[in-house]
């Protein structure tokens, strides 16, 4: 633990969280080795302060130390610096040229964001892993070099491996030793202690007095996720200090400062959608627009019957299959069927005697057709129970289709789509 300490004040390292102060134990056992290391963490976190660590306290330390910014590299260029180039190898080669791993033979090679190497670098990558050697462009002749590699990358390595924007072979060679630094939402006892030293840093170089925050600031403070971790507490209180007069801050002002705080409330989030999960709703997408389609087709060719024939009664005999199909059909949304209120009709004689009205509100003069009850055993069809209870709750209420769907528990427009369907 001394040594954790003395570590921290060298590389000026602030925080006493547990699982930063493993990753540096990790980092101080290894570095007598040659094993490579990947340091993995998100963005912001002070990954490049592990390979400085085992690079100063291995055999290693009088040689040259080079840190390479992978993702700062363009990918035509990037060969190029790493391994070298002869002259001519390509446009603008006019001269030969050593690259990184030639010119820190003997010594260590930090290579961070090494999660946005192209594949081809990668294969290069992997022959230096395994065996120290290396082709500079446009040459043919092998080269040896003695590195130690340690590695970082912010990046998902399982799924950049799954995407095969990884090779597996070399996650496996560059990862021998993993070191995870936690995020800065995971060390809520430090964050208060950094943000004093940014400020005491930043009152120096402005020559001004050091900011401080106040108790509800302090809370806020460590209740803030700081997605960009370390980096983006350093920005803060480096705009506090400069642009801020009064040097006592409070929660109000400190929010200013903290982009979408509501936003950063501990909430359950579902991982991103697989790409099957969006194919899967392309389908079902273009199922309900052929629908649609095969639906509009019936639609004209049922317009096109009454303007030939002008027949209602007619169309209504020849084409009642297609009829029943539309008021049955479940995606015609219930809005398709007015209410009475809605077009001011009531319900017709002709109507109520389908329904079938008690005789004490039979009308005289009429007509009315009488079933002969037979008695059967008893039907478990779903659909015939719900036709009885329509007919039932109908004849309770007078053929009154507002109160028969109230106590149905379906809307007077479901009871009308369904009194079509059954013909009642």
């Amino acid at each position: 633990m001394d040594n954790v300490q003395a570590i921290k004040q060298r590389f000026g390292i602030i925080g006493n969280d547990i699982k930063l102060n493993r990753a540096i134990e990790k980092a101080i056992q290894v570095a007598p080795t040659d094993i490579s290391v990947l340091v993995t963490g998100e963005s912001g976190v002070g990954k490049e302060s592990i390979p400085k660590i085992i690079h100063s306290l291995s055999h290693r330390k009088h040689g040259k130390y080079i840190a390479v910014n992978c993702g700062a590299i363009p990918e035509g260029t990037i060969d190029s610096e790493l391994f070298g180039h002869e002259k001519g190898a390509f446009t603008g080669a006019t001269a030969t040229r050593s690259g990184y791993f030639e010119v820190a033979d003997g010594g260590t090679i930090f290579l961070d964001e090494v999660g946005e190497l192209p594949l081809p670098t990668q294969v290069r990558l992997l022959r230096v892993l395994e065996n120290g050697e290396f082709l500079k462009v446009g040459s043919s002749k092998t080269q040896k070099t003695d590195v130690r590699i340690v590695a970082a990358t912010n990046v998902n390595m399982a799924q950049a491996i799954e995407k095969g924007k990884f090779r597996e072979d070399l996650y496996y060679r560059l990862s021998t030793v993993e070191i995870n630094l936690p995020p800065l939402r995971e060390r809520e006892g430090d964050i208060h202690l950094l943000f004093r030293k940014f400020a005491s840093d930043f009152g120096q170089k402005y020559k001004m007095p050091s900011i401080k925050l106040t108790d509800d600031a302090v809370q806020l403070l460590t209740k803030y996720r700081w997605n960009g971790n370390i980096r983006q507490l350093r920005n803060v209180a480096e705009q506090l200090s400069v642009l801020e007069q009064n040097r006592e801050i409070n929660a109000a002002t400190l929010k200013q400062y903290l982009p979408d705080f509501s936003s950063n409330l501990p909430a359950l989030v579902s991982s991103e959608k697989k790409e099957s999960d969006f194919s899967s709703e392309r389908e079902i997408l273009y199922k309900i627009l052929f629908d649609m389609r095969r639906d509009v087709n019936d639609l004209k060719k049922l317009t096109l019957e009454l303007i030939k024939s002008g027949n209602i009664s007619k169309v209504q005999e020849e084409q009642s299959s297609l009829i029943n199909k539309i008021y049955a059909d479940e995606r015609f949304i219930d809005d398709e069927f007015p209410t009475m209120e809605e077009t001011g009709e009531e319900e017709t004689t002709a109507e109520m005697e389908l329904i079938g009205l008690p005789e004490s509100q039979k009308e005289p003069n009429k007509s009315y057709e009488y079933v002969e009850d037979i008695e059967e055993e008893e039907s478990l069809s779903l659909q015939e129970k719900e036709l009885e209870l329509i007919k039932k709750s109908l004849e309770k209420h007078g053929g009154k289709r507002k109160d028969a769907a109230e106590e149905l528990g379906i809307s007077e427009r479901t009871l009308y789509r369904k009194i079509k369907y059954y013909n009642l």
